[in-house]
């Protein structure tokens, strides 16, 4: 029987409206900083996704974009003026920067509390040791998603395939705190299909196209593909999905899984730094 297919945008739909219901009825209005640094088409689509969101849902969003030779200094300089407006409750630098720039650096020079990306050592940090404030965009959705089925995730044998700082590291810690078994591969693991095999939940966020193949897959699990791939002028995610969906018991289409759901957790971060700023955290 063919995977169900969980729909993100019809999750991400749901989410938003209750965001713009609750922005509605506030007086101070959640507000989202957007850097851009160069012209990178994918994150051209991508930050103009996040903030046609965000104005739909009546938030207050401004962007910057800079010149892709802006110096570190300069982009530096940004990041201090927006930790210092009040206006500002929530700042996104889009990565990936160009090479002249040192991408921790600038990301680490963003107020904790205005992380909404959630990829500061302090923020990742505190996800570490249990005490989450704010948590990357990307692995929450994922954990959204997850959870969207309904299945129960503690006990659950669960593999994320990757061990970025923004995807895997977090994920695996999230299903950690949610009593799933982990196991975290990578490209230097040996034989990653005798690993996937066991999983009930597979996360797939290699960045490697339709490397997760039918044969890798335990009949019945959740496979989440974080993956956004361009092949061949089409958008591709890191499962074979018209050979996986055959065989798995729910699965996230690429586009239309993962995407539309980090945007949706993206703006929940921003009110949930409003609220921080209000307390002086």
């Amino acid at each position: 029987m063919p995977a169900k297919i969980i729909d993100g945008k019809k999750i991400a739909e749901k989410i938003l409206n209750g965001l713009k219901s609750k922005i509605k009825s506030m007086k101070e209005k959640p507000g989202l900083a957007i850097v851009l640094v160069g012209d990178n088409p994918a994150s051209e689509i991508y930050v103009s996704s996040k903030e046609k969101t965000f104005k739909e849902v009546e938030g207050y969003c401004e962007r910057h974009n800079l010149d892709k030779d802006v110096s570190e200094m300069d982009l530096l300089n940004l990041v201090t003026k927006l930790n210092n407006n009040p206006k500002v409750h929530g700042i996104l630098v889009q990565l990936p920067l160009p090479k002249h720039i040192n991408e921790h650096l600038i990301t680490n020079s963003i107020l904790p509390h205005k992380d909404v990306d959630g990829f500061t050592s302090v923020n990742l940090g505190h996800l570490m040791s249990g005490n989450t404030i704010l948590a990357p965009a990307t692995a929450r959705a994922v954990l959204n998603l997850i959870e969207s089925t309904g299945i129960e995730i503690e006990g659950k044998n669960a593999v994320v395939v990757g061990r970025s700082n923004i995807v895997g590291k977090p994920v695996a810690i999230m299903l950690l705190e949610k009593n799933a078994t982990v196991a975290v591969c990578h490209s230097k693991t040996k034989n990653i299909a005798e690993h996937t095999k066991k999983a009930d939940i597979l996360v797939a966020a290699a960045g490697k196209p339709k490397l997760i193949t039918r044969e890798m897959v335990k009949e019945g699990a959740v496979v989440i593909d974080v993956g956004i791939n361009r092949v061949n002028g089409k958008i591709v995610g890191d499962v074979d999905f018209e050979n996986v969906k055959e065989i798995a018991g729910y699965i996230t289409p690429v586009p239309g899984g993962v995407g539309p759901i980090t945007i949706a957790m993206l703006m929940e971060n921003t009110l949930k730094a409003m609220e921080l700023a209000k307390k002086g955290i």
